[in-house]
């Protein structure tokens, strides 16, 4: 451990992350009662959004919609909705962390920001969180820390030469004017919408060819609005699709970057091509904290919970049971109030409040689904 002092008081919960899912557990405890708790953030709360380039917009549509009995869709706490407070249906990044500070300042969340977690250990009964200038200590610990922040890089041979679009601004501000693009799930085609907007080619390549899968979930197939960008005449014109075209390898030459498929195909640009391969996630972070599947992802009890080493839950878009994928914000909420009572019960509290998550949608007994806003 790197830190100097261990501080005195035991929080019932250390919640690290401050993006749509810390937000959202940090929210659920309270409503559970839970008062003595911590949010760590490494950096500012809705960072991870804030830092998405400028021009991508939300896949799933926020609408002001309370009133009828359903939550907004990019809801992450009860009585709250990006469509109301921002007035925008498919909101920015930027928009996006605006309104999630807003939610934290509401509801007073005890968020402290530019607190870097390095490592977190359970001695007795009791988690030991290490971070830069001091060791917190708690009962429960909930890792909420998200993707986006941790790209993935690797795939195939010269990956390394590709600029990952997580690291991207502003399209519009790149320069060049023929790019290939790598990965065509929603990320990727979202890069190539931008780039023939501003009257750039674009190459776009994926292993598979999710654009045609015919699966209304949008964990595998394209949502509606990306589709109907792709039906853009602007698009039409100036992206070429490669679908069921893997990639073998980058290779670069002076200012040259040549793209071999795995069919032997070889495509040349000017300029980096963007990697649109996904986001390893920051739960591989506290590996150690975790059984896994064999796709990688931690292994949870029905409560979220590692299976390993009780008290330390997972929240966001990591989530997984079976083969229901949480990745989206209005999936993983419905799993904030299961850990906000697992926790509430541990701490012998009624959690009484939590009963009003049914009504939205928002709380699961029963795993057979992701919930009934859920396309599965």
């Amino acid at each position: 451990m790197t830190n100097t002092r261990i501080s005195n008081a035991v929080y019932d919960v250390v919640i690290v992350g401050a993006g749509a899912a810390g937000v959202g557990a940090a929210v659920a405890l309270k409503h559970a009662g839970i008062e003595n708790f911590v949010v760590c953030e490494r950096h500012t709360v809705g960072a991870s959004f804030a830092s998405w380039p400028a021009e991508t917009r939300f896949i799933t549509p926020s609408y002001a919609t309370n009133s009828i009995g359903m939550l907004d869709l990019n809801s992450i706490a009860i009585g709250t909705s990006p469509a109301y407070s921002l007035g925008v249906e498919h909101p920015t990044g930027e928009e996006y962390a605006m309104h999630l500070r807003a939610v934290a300042r509401f509801f007073e969340l005890p968020v402290r920001q530019g607190i870097d977690v390095l490592q977190i250990a359970k001695l007795g009964d009791i988690f030991h969180v290490d971070t830069a200038a001091e060791t917190l200590t708690a009962r429960h610990v909930i890792w909420a820390a998200g993707e986006f922040q941790y790209p993935r890089l690797s795939g195939f041979s010269g990956s390394q030469l590709c600029r990952h679009t997580a690291t991207i601004a502003s399209y519009e501000k790149l320069d060049g004017d023929d790019f290939i693009v790598v990965g065509g799930y929603e990320s990727g085609v979202d890069a190539a919408f931008h780039l023939a907007c501003c009257d750039k080619r674009v190459r776009l390549f994926d292993k598979d060819c999710p654009w045609q899968e015919e699966s209304s979930d949008p964990s595998v197939a394209l949502s509606p609005f990306t589709l109907e960008r792709m039906r853009d005449d602007q698009f039409v014109k100036k992206v070429e699709l490669h679908g069921n075209t893997p990639i073998e390898s980058v290779t670069r030459a002076g200012d040259t970057y040549e793209v071999t498929t795995r069919d032997g195909h070889r495509f040349e640009t000017r300029v980096p091509p963007l990697l649109a391969g996904g986001f390893e996630g920051s739960h591989r972070l506290v590996a150690d904290l975790f059984e896994h599947r064999d796709d990688g992802s931690p292994i949870l009890s029905e409560d979220d919970e590692s299976t390993v080493v009780p008290g330390v839950f997972l929240c966001g878009p990591a989530v997984r049971h079976n083969d229901h994928l949480f990745c989206f914000i209005f999936k993983y909420r419905q799993r904030f109030a299961v850990v906000a009572k697992a926790v509430a019960t541990s701490l012998g509290l009624p959690a009484e409040a939590l009963e009003e998550y049914r009504k939205w949608g928002m709380y699961l007994d029963d795993l057979s689904c992701c919930g009934a806003q859920c396309a599965c």
